[in-house]
């Protein structure tokens, strides 16, 4: 099956054969049956396209690995756990992200993750600052593991930051 929008392979273009099985069968049998079936609703204004898009998205996401999606090592913001208080503020302030990984004197020594808000209590009291009682163990997956199944593992631990290491 082509994915072109154009393509006259799609689910407008099926053959009487096809339309006609179809019609017996009642159900896709496949995944690109389901997903012919839902682009046939989207041009006969059954949904929107942005629906489709997110209903196909969904689908897909069984396809993937935690590699395809995964940001590269060079991008990541680490912090380093000898780092200030200050110091760790203007590096959250900067990067804008909330959940950081802490890192040893090597950066292949992850220590856990700090998550920004755990930082709020220190205010006004950073002679306390112990970045050690803070850290959030680190979740170490590997990279073949299917998208899905780490998206779910999120749902029921309320995580939402693994680390990929290399296999």
């Amino acid at each position: 099956m082509n994915d072109d929008p154009g393509s006259t392979s799609g689910p407008a273009h099926r053959t009487w054969w096809d339309r006609l099985g179809h019609l017996f069968s009642g159900e896709p049998r496949n995944r690109n049956e389901l997903l012919e079936e839902l682009r046939c609703a989207q041009t006969n204004g059954l949904m929107s396209v942005d629906t489709l898009t997110m209903v196909e998205g969904a689908i897909k996401v069984t396809e993937l690995s935690v590699d395809d999606v995964m940001v590269p090592r060079a991008q990541i913001v680490m912090l380093a756990v000898e780092s200030s208080l200050p110091d760790l503020l203007a590096a959250m302030v900067e990067s804008g992200h909330s959940r950081f990984p802490v890192h040893g004197e090597d950066k292949d020594e992850i220590l856990g993750i700090l998550l920004a808000k755990d930082l709020l209590k220190y205010f006004g009291a950073a002679e306390h600052f112990d970045i050690r009682a803070i850290l959030r163990p680190a979740v170490l997956i590997p990279e073949s593991m299917r998208l899905n199944v780490l998206l779910e593992e999120f749902r029921l631990t309320r995580n939402h930051m693994a680390l990929v290491v290399n296999e």
